[in-house]
């Protein structure tokens, strides 16, 4: 049953990151979600001003102040979107037909402008142009100096600002676009816990992105977008280089063979997996939910698989950003997740997994022992006390069902927690001692968390290691009068 594995508060252990949009901006409905099960908001810089982006960010820490529950925000840089300019109207492309890409706006019913100024310099004859997410394909025939001619090779209807996709083309373009800095200047300044880049193509863009950041005094998160072939090839060098990681399946399907990317999402959940690290599975997962209260089965399926496969979280798109029903899309995929989880102790049993290189070795050694103990003598609850999150992120990944609780003074690490596969974020005023487990334990039997009787496992630091948690404390809920 549900209930043996997880805590009453309802919440499936995997995550759920859900996009803003005008379907959900307000206040109420952002609550609500929260409620549902939404751990983290993502805010698209593809559309609107920072000055949309601040009213969004404000409400959503009011909704989240409001409810006295940590929620993380996700800022995504667009990054280097080549994308076709005005239409005049929709066109038909039919097999055969030829279209020429120009520089700049088109200029007869046959030209077609975008946005990247130098495409036609990087075009050659025989590249791949995909439009309308790869529905429509052409090919390039012929060069010329201010033009590329294309024919068409699968047909279909392409329309104003459609996405333009250059499988296996090497673009000069950098990943952080004049537009990306502007909206990182501004992630930057108000504080938000994650930022990620779209079309990361080397471990170089994600480096160039950390540096920015801690230049500008800012301890974001890193999450490297995943959904170009380049990536896909270095994928152990760019998980290694970021804090977190995306399987953007939207354009990686393009990129790739279609057929190609259920095995790619595998492959690198399990790289993040080896390398400690957290991952996030996108795109289309519960689509058909903008339109209707339920999902496809294919569509719950598809969240379930990435439950099993090992993602610490699943992302929500245009189901909460634009569709018609954010918050029961939101219940619907915790309630996915949550059943999904059952399985995962028949499928994937508690293990140690390697170590982890970005934490002291006491500390993986000590997180390994705690988990072991914790199992054996059936402990309701682990504690982790941790200023930057990263022991927190190393416990995520044991998936021993055991519901663990992350405690910091730090309101961003907790903010940052609320990406890590079970994980339940907890703000507290003590960090040690007594009082720091007198206040756990209320917290814990406030919010049904455990009950008079019940133990907990606590991993907390000490003098003796310096900067490694090197304590393991059992401590018994006190029972009642």
């Amino acid at each position: 049953m549900a209930s043996e594995i997880h805590p009453p508060s309802g919440r499936a252990f995997t995550k759920i990151v859900a996009t803003v949009g005008p379907a959900c901006s307000d206040q109420p409905t952002l609550e609500e979600m929260i409620r549902a099960g939404a751990d983290v908001f993502r805010i698209n810089t593809a559309h609107g001003s920072t000055a949309d982006h601040t009213k969004v960010l404000e409400t959503i820490r009011a909704a989240s102040a409001a409810l006295d529950t940590p929620v993380g925000v996700l800022v995504d840089l667009a990054g280097p979107k080549i994308r076709l300019t005005e239409l005049p109207a929709p066109i038909q492309c039919n097999v055969g037909a030829r279209f020429a890409f120009v520089r700049g706006e088109s200029r007869g019913p046959d030209e077609l402008g975008c946005t990247y100024e130098t495409l036609v310099d990087e075009l050659d004859v025989g590249d791949p142009v995909l439009l309308a997410d790869g529905a429509v394909v052409m090919r390039v025939i012929e060069k010329q100096a201010d033009r590329a001619v294309c024919e068409v090779t699968s047909a279909g209807i392409i329309k104003s600002k459609q996405g333009i996709n250059l499988p296996g083309v090497k673009l000069k373009t950098p990943a952080l676009t004049d537009v990306d800095r502007h909206f990182l200047t501004w992630a930057i300044e108000h504080d938000v816990d994650f930022v990620s880049l779209s079309f990361v193509r080397s471990p170089d863009d994600m480096v160039t992105l950390r540096g920015l950041l801690r230049e500008g005094g800012s301890n974001a998160m890193t999450i490297a977008k995943i959904e170009k072939r380049e990536a896909l090839e270095r994928i152990e060098e760019v998980v290694a280089a970021s804090d977190a990681v995306m399987v953007a399946r939207g354009d990686l399907g393009v990129e790739i063979e279609v057929a190609e990317t259920p095995a790619a999402q595998k492959r690198i959940v399990r790289v993040c997996e080896e390398l400690k690290k957290p991952v996030i599975v996108a795109t289309q997962m519960l689509d058909s939910m903008q339109h209707s209260r339920r999902p496809t089965r294919a569509e719950a399926t598809d969240v379930a698989n990435a439950v099993l496969d090992g993602a610490d979280a699943c992302m929500l798109s245009g189901e909460t950003a634009v569709g018609l029903y954010p918050v029961e899309t939101v219940a619907m995929m915790n309630e996915i997740q949550r059943t999904s989880e059952r399985l995962l102790i028949e499928l994937r049993p508690p293990g140690n997994g390697p170590t982890d290189e970005s934490v002291h070795p006491v500390t993986s050694a000590v997180i390994r022992g705690a988990s072991l103990i914790a199992r054996q003598i059936s402990a309701t609850l682990m504690v982790i006390v941790t200023r930057s999150g990263a022991t927190a992120r190393v416990r995520a990944k044991q998936r021993d069902m055991v519901p663990t609780l992350g405690v910091s003074l730090s309101h961003q690490t907790l903010r940052q927690m609320c990406l890590c596969w079970g994980i339940i974020p907890v703000s507290v005023t003590e960090t040690e001692g007594p009082k720091l487990r007198a206040e756990v334990e209320q917290w814990a039997l406030r919010d049904g968390l455990a009950k008079p009787g019940d133990q907990m496992v606590f991993i907390t630091g000490s003098n003796l290691v310096k900067r490694a948690h090197n304590t393991i404390a059992v401590h018994s809920v006190q029972t009642e009068d």
